[in-house]
C-alpha cells in the first residue's frame, strides 16, 4: 500500500470543490495506508474562512504531521542544493522520503517539477503524481 502527501495544490483543489481532486481523495483512502499533510502546508492554505468548509472536511480525512527540527534542517538544505526557496516544497519531499521508509509514498502536487527536483536529491523513490 502507498502512503499519500498531499501538497497546497491538492488542497486548493479540494477546498474549490474540484471533482478531479476528491476523486483522488477517495480513492486514495481507498486504496492507501494513509494521507498525510505537513502542517506547514495548512498553513500555506487555511485562513479561516466558511468558505473552507470543504477544506476543513478533507483534512480532517488526513492525519497532519508536525515540522520538527530535524525536518526543517533537511528542507533548508535541499533548497539551499537545489536553489529554491520554497521551503514548504522541501518540506512535503523531506516527509514523503521519511513516509517510503514503511513503504511506498506518493505525492500528490501541482509542482511536480520541484517536488521532484527536491526528490532528486534524497535519492528518493518517491512517485510524484500532478495534479
Amino acid at each position: 500500500m502507498t502512503v499519500f502527501v498531499l501538497d497546497a495544490g491538492e488542497l486548493i483543489g479540494l477546498e474549490n470543490d474540484s471533482r478531479a481532486a476528491w476523486a483522488r481523495l477517495h480513492a486514495a483512502r481507498r486504496n492507501s495506508d494513509g494521507l498525510i499533510v505537513p502542517t506547514g502546508v495548512i498553513g500555506q492554505v487555511w485562513r479561516g474562512t466558511p468558505q473552507q468548509a470543504r477544506l476543513n472536511q478533507a483534512l480532517k480525512q488526513c492525519r497532519p504531521i508536525p515540522l520538527d527540527e530535524d525536518t526543517a534542517r533537511l528542507a533548508g538544505y535541499l533548497c539551499g542544493r537545489t536553489g529554491t526557496s520554497d521551503v514548504i516544497d522541501a518540506v512535503v519531499a523531506v516527509v514523503a522520503h521519511s513516509a517510503v521508509r514503511h513503504g511506498e509514498a506518493s505525492v500528490l502536487t501541482s509542482d511536480p517539477e520541484d517536488i521532484g527536483a527536491l526528490l532528486a536529491i534524497l535519492n528518493s523513490t518517491v512517485k510524484v503524481v500532478p495534479v
